[in-house]
């Protein structure tokens, strides 16, 4: 099942083939915050920011999660040449 993020009922993305897809999605376009650690946990948590949520959803029709992946990795791609 693929995955998008969510923000209350409305979806804000693409479908993704996983849930690791759009947590990279979501970190590259700065909705992820880092919390301060649980107890006996040595690294930061992260977190979505405001109400945002990433959960499995039906992709449109004619929507490719594979696709739109391949798409996003291409531009992340495009933008670290750039910052080159």
């Amino acid at each position: 099942m693929p995955y998008a993020l969510f923000c209350n009922e409305a979806k804000l993305s693409k479908a993704y083939p996983t849930e690791a897809d759009v947590w990279k999605l979501a970190r590259r376009s700065g909705l992820v915050v880092d919390v301060e650690p649980r107890q006996g946990k040595l690294a930061p948590r992260p977190l979505l920011d405001n109400d945002y949520e990433i959960r499995s959803c039906r992709p449109v029709p004619q929507e490719d999660p594979a696709q739109n992946q391949a798409e996003a990795e291409r531009q992340a791609q495009r933008e670290l040449q750039f910052l080159s």
